[in-house]
């Protein structure tokens, strides 16, 4: 392997037919480029989606009341299901919920409130919550805590504010913790500063988002008897689906539902969207080595295909090594060097070129704010396990030839034209 001789020799078989040389590379050069780009860019949707829903539990269960369809026990259809507070120990009794946080938001879904301080307003999500919601949604905080249990039992009036809302309502350099701010007449004390992990809507809306202790909101504004939505998480070894069967039941049964009513419940089942977008990343995955490998794999064909007309060139050359006591692996070793070389050759630069290649476009998305895609990647694992394929690919396109070219009988090619 390091006889400069045997180097010089392929390299100047390769030079001899310049532009067959480069068609036949270029096969394998085309192959491993689409390999990387499909292998990049699925990454990059990859990444991107669970950047967009990281900090969210993925056995995550959102339910919510909505109209019935049927009548049942004597109550007509179209009546609209509404939570109450005797829900919360309902299902906090059921084995598959792990944590459970019921949610209030002041003035509905969709509303904002006016928040002010210092003479600074801005309209904000108000939300109750209990101190279980720092499991379904998890954040980082600047300064301060989230919502504790002494909150609940004293409703005391104290809220935790996320980051946009310091932005827009403090002066710079000013720390919120200790500090007073007024949602619709009513002061609450700062006492968390949150920053979301999430990214895009979800991420913009948690910034401009109060949470506020649920006893304390409840009686702060008069609220009656009414929880808006449940989010939980299923109990390690309950799936998704189990998870919702068990709450669908318990609430259809609470609130006088017919069983077979699927709409007068609401539900948002994040551990199925999980289970299925990582079917589809396996998928992406999958369809990206294929396509990409049998692109590959008609390169070196290309490859095989140019070694045996080549052979065929070379026959009388090789009758006169074998003539001179060359034994039949030297040759089949040297015709395997050229293969190997050829494709590693092209294969190399297509994977430069394809990281280059995503290297732009990576920097391009870098400065698209929210953009669903990541920048796209290829690991260098990845790209050692191309570059491993690529031999192999080298190989085995050359064995074929190098098998013709040593079983030529010296006799035989001295004749050959």
């Amino acid at each position: 392997m390091i006889d400069l001789d045997n180097w010089r020799e392929i390299w100047a078989v390769l030079r001899s037919n310049r532009l067959r040389t480069i068609l036949t590379a270029a096969g394998v050069f085309w192959g491993i480029l689409i390999l990387m780009l499909m292998l990049g860019f699925g990454s990059a949707m990859q990444t991107g989606i669970r950047r967009q829903s990281k900090g969210m539990a993925t056995n995550l269960l959102f339910v919510w009341g909505q109209n019935t369809t049927k009548a049942y026990e004597g109550m007509q259809p179209n009546r609209w299901i509404r939570f109450r507070h005797s829900d919360i120990d309902l299902l906090r009794t059921l084995p598959g919920v792990e944590w459970l946080a019921p949610r209030l938001q002041l003035g509905g879904w969709m509303s904002n409130f006016n928040v002010s301080y210092e003479g600074k307003t801005g309209a904000f999500n108000i939300f109750a919550d209990f101190p279980e919601f720092k499991h379904i949604v998890a954040f980082e905080y600047d300064a301060g805590r989230f919502i504790n249990d002494r909150d609940i039992a004293e409703q005391r009036k104290v809220v935790v504010i996320g980051k946009a809302v310091v932005d827009e309502l403090y002066p710079p350099g000013v720390n919120p913790i200790g500090t007073y701010i007024k949602i619709s007449g009513v002061y609450f004390q700062v006492v968390g500063v949150t920053r979301t992990l999430r990214t895009g809507q979800q991420g913009d809306r948690d910034a401009h988002t109060l949470f506020v202790p649920f006893t304390t909101l409840k009686t702060a504004f008069h609220i009656n008897d009414r929880v808006d939505f449940f989010a939980m998480t299923a109990r390690p070894g309950t799936d998704g689906p189990e998870l919702e069967r068990q709450v669908r039941e318990a609430l259809q049964k609470a609130h006088h539902v017919a069983p077979d009513d699927k709409v007068a419940i609401g539900s948002f089942n994040m551990f199925v969207i999980f289970n299925k977008l990582e079917t589809i990343f396996f998928v992406l995955w999958a369809i990206s080595w294929i396509v990409g490998g049998a692109t590959l794999l008609a390169g070196v064909i290309g490859v095989s295909n140019i070694m045996l007309i080549t052979v065929k060139e070379r026959t009388k050359e090789f009758g006169v090594r074998k003539a001179l006591g060359a034994p039949p692996s030297v040759i089949v070793g040297m015709l395997i060097k050229e293969s190997i070389v050829l494709t590693a050759a092209a294969g190399v630069f297509g994977i430069v070129v394809g990281t280059g290649m995503l290297a732009a476009a990576g920097a391009i998305l870098e400065k698209v704010p929210d953009f669903p895609l990541a920048a796209p990647v290829v690991s260098l694992q990845t790209a050692l396990v191309a570059v491993g394929v690529l031999i192999v690919a080298g190989a085995l396109a050359g064995i074929m030839p190098a098998s013709h070219a040593a079983s030529i009988r010296p006799v035989e090619a001295l004749r050959a034209e």
